[in-house]
This record gives structure tokens, C-alpha cells and sequence, in this order.
């Protein structure tokens, strides 16, 4: 049975801009982005500039250009471009911040446990230099509204909470954290936040000002479409005192003009291929020019394809939401009836299900299926972006009907 949907889904948008397998259903956006062929020409074009006079360009053309690439992303989430850097992703900015604040034991530091594991690991490490307690947050999940995580996130709250690390979009549940209001009440209480909102630019509408985080990271080779590798921070200005990039190198001594100290500090991080950077105005150009409309009319298709996907899924499957459509972005996850062969006392032998190499291996359908939060548990995330289409997730429905790997109904 087709779930209803809207004409604008009816067909993929330029599939040849991409260099994807025609041959497989690429229903993973959301894991590494797909980058479009005339944003990788601009790249290989840069990249020979740079191997033609490696000195001209990295010592005398690239700072100008880096501000041109700084300026149109400063324009496009809303911030001064004296208060953003570029980094190589979201996790390199989780890590910056992490590691150049000070915390002393007794200290907590908040975190949910729809968090990414790698800036999990960050926050535990952190905590085991500092002496600093690691408090996790269990959002529920089914979920029934975004009050729920605002709740969830308060009643874990303390006179010894230090830093908040939430995302925005959550990675292993698809889910929009409501991130404005989360900020809100936790700089009420005198707490700061860091937002890993990795999957949000180039998803959802964003705002980084007005979120008003001390702290905001992001990708810009997701849901943006720029090559791999570039992902930015903005420091509110009352908090980028102290804060240094992972790699410290020669900003931290050498001032220029024109220049805040925390673009000194990140802007060069020793020798590098800093086209991905120098990429991301071609990016917001390609997906600004996809649809009538620009991006904001992208990411309202890619929504509408993501709530489809999930409807042909539950109803074929016979699964349930775990989250209101209002809580979706281009992502959409779904849990899977449990593993009966693994439990959290047995775990298996990968956090991956064996479910995606067979959806991938004989169907040909490209999609994330893991344990989580730990076995028996499993979660399917799928994503949509421009190039996917309705008949790929009635496709990824029925081969999972016929999978060995986890193809029974769920029982109502």
C-alpha cells in the first residue's frame, strides 16, 4: 500500500549532479553527505591552483579567499563572521571546545543519550583528565512531543552542572531536539551549551544567533552538499576567550590585523587542503539553485520525502513512530523488531546489524541499520535528499520484507 504524498516528491531532482552508484539506492545522506560533480570540479579546481605555486596560495591567496567562503556561511546561519571558524567537522568542533574549558571535580556535564558516540567519547575523556562526572539524560523514545526533551533535559539539571553538550538533530534517532528553547532555560540557570548540530545545516532552517549557544558546531558536507572536510564553530564573543583549535599552531602567537583571536587561532592549522573550506559558497549555490525556491524549498521536499518514507515503512512493516512528524527533518528513524539472538548481557559482534549487508549486497539499497540504545534493540535511519524518490523507500520496504535479516512484522 503507497502512503499519500506530495507531487513535489513524485521524482528525484537532478540524480546525474551526483556521482553516486547508479546501480544502488543511496538512502544515507545523513551519514557523510553526497557531494554534487560542479562542487568537486570547483574543489579540483582550486586544488590545482594550489599545486601549481603552493606558497602563493596557501601563504598569500588563501586568506582572502577563506574570508569569502567565511562571509557568505556567516551569512547564511545568521552570525558575524569575527565569531566563526572553520573546522573539518562537528566533531573536531566538539572537541576544540571541550578541551579548552576547564573543569574540576564535581563538576557535571549534561549530555542525552541520543548523543553521537564520538562526541560521547570526547565528553568522557574530558571528564577523565578533569574529575568531572558525566550526567546522561534518557529523552524516551518512543517520543510524543519536544517538551518531552526539554523536561527530560531540566530534571537532570544541578548546582554542579557546568556544560550542556545536545544536538540538534540527533543522529541515532533522526530526531529535532528543540535546541532555541533547550538554550533558553539552561542560560537561565547559568549553564552554558554546546550544540553539535552536525546534521542541521542544509536541513532545517538555521539561526545560529538567535539559538544563542555559547557554542555551535556543524557540518557543511551533509545536508550543504560541500566535499568532506568542511564543518565550522561559532563562539559567542563573551566566550571565546581560551578557546583553541585541536591542532595549535602558529595563530596562537602571531596576531593580524583585522583578524579575532579565534580566527587566528583556527584558520591555519599547519599545512592542509583547505579546499573544502574554499567549496562551501559553490555548495549553498548548487542546492540554493535546485528547486524554485532555493533552500528553503529543498528542505521542505526532502521533509515531505522523509515523513513519506516513514509512513511506507510503518505501514508495510507494521512498526510505529517513535517521534511526531513535527520533530522531523530529512531524516526519519524507525525501530525494527527486536534481535532475539543478542542482548545487552550478548552483545553481537558489530553495533551494525547484519540487516545492511544484505540490504545492501542483494538488494542494493544503501541504508544504516544498528543496535540501538544496545541490543536487543534496532533502529533503521533513513535519509532524503534531492536525488532520492518515493519508489526507493516501497523498494527498501519490501526487500526488507524479504530479508533473512530481519524481515518479520512487528506484532500490534
Amino acid at each position: 500500500m503507497k502512503a499519500n504524498h506530495s507531487p513535489s516528491i513524485d521524482s528525484p531532482i537532478r540524480p546525474d549532479a551526483w556521482l553516486l552508484d547508479p546501480q544502488v539506492a543511496f538512502l544515507n545522506h545523513g551519514s557523510f553527505g553526497a557531494c554534487p560533480k560542479v562542487v568537486l570540479d570547483r574543489q579540483q579546481r582550486l586544488r590545482e591552483e594550489m599545486e601549481r605555486e603552493p606558497v602563493e596560495f596557501l601563504v598569500r591567496k588563501l586568506p582572502p579567499l577563506l574570508d569569502q567562503s567565511r562571509d557568505v556561511l556567516a551569512g547564511l546561519i545568521g552570525v558575524e563572521p569575527a565569531d566563526l571558524v572553520f573546522v573539518q567537522n562537528a566533531t573536531a568542533g566538539v572537541n576544540a571546545v571541550l578541551r579548552s574549558l576547564e573543569f574540576r571535580p564535581g563538576d557535571e556535564i549534561l549530555i542525552t543519550a541520543h548523543d553521537y558516540n564520538a562526541c560521547r567519547n570526547v565528553v568522557r575523556y574530558v571528564a577523565q583528565r578533569t574529575g568531572a562526572a558525566v550526567v546522561v539524560v534518557d529523552v524516551p523514545l518512543p517520543i510524543d512531543s519536544p517538551r518531552q526533551v526539554i523536561e527530560a533535559v531540566l530534571k537532570w539539571v544541578s548546582s554542579r552542572t557546568r556544560l550542556a553538550v545536545l544536538d540538534h538533530i540527533t543522529s541515532p534517532t533522526a530526531l529535532i531536539f528543540p535546541i532555541e528553547e533547550l538554550v533558553r532555560e539552561l542560560d537561565g540557570r547559568g549553564i552554558d551549551t554546546l550544540v553539535d548540530g552536525a546534521h542541521a545545516l542544509g536541513m532545517v532552517p538555521l539561526d545560529v544567533k538567535r539559538i544563542g549557544a555559547a557554542y555551535y558546531t556543524g557540518n557543511c558536507h551533509k545536508w550543504l552538499c560541500a566535499p568532506k572536510g568542511a564543518g565550522f564553530l561559532h563562539v559567542r564573543r563573551d566566550r571565546q576567550s581560551g578557546i583553541q583549535p585541536p591542532i595549535l599552531s602558529h595563530g596562537w602567537n602571531r596576531r593580524r590585523v583585522g583578524y579575532s583571536p579565534l580566527q587566528d587561532g583556527f584558520d591555519w592549522p599547519g599545512t592542509l587542503d583547505p579546499s573544502a573550506w574554499l567549496c562551501v559558497g559553490e555548495a549553498i549555490r548548487f542546492v540554493g539553485a535546485l528547486m524554485p525556491g532555493g533552500l528553503t524549498a529543498l528542505m521542505r521536499r526532502n521533509h515531505d520525502l522523509a515523513i513519506f518514507a516513514r509512513r511506507v515503512l510503518c505501514e508495510r512493516l507494521g512498526l510505529e513512530p517513535v517521534g511526531p512528524e513535527e520533530m522531523l527533518g530529512s531524516m526519519a528513524a524507525v525501530r525494527l523488531p527486536d534481535d532475539a539472538e543478542y542482548s545487552a548481557d550478548r552483545p553481537p559482534p558489530s553495533e551494525e546489524h547484519r540487516l545492511h549487508d544484505e540490504l545492501l549486497l542483494r538488494f542494493g539499497i544503501e541504508v544504516p541499520v544498528y543496535y540501538w540504545p544496545a541490543p536487543p534493540r534496532v533502529i533503521l535511519r533513513i535519509s532524503a535528499q534531492a536525488y532520492n524518490h518515493p519508489a526507493q523507500y516501497e523498494r527498501l520496504a519490501e526487500a526488507i520484507e524479504r530479508a533473512e535479516g530481519g524481515g518479520r512484522k512487528a506484532e500490534r
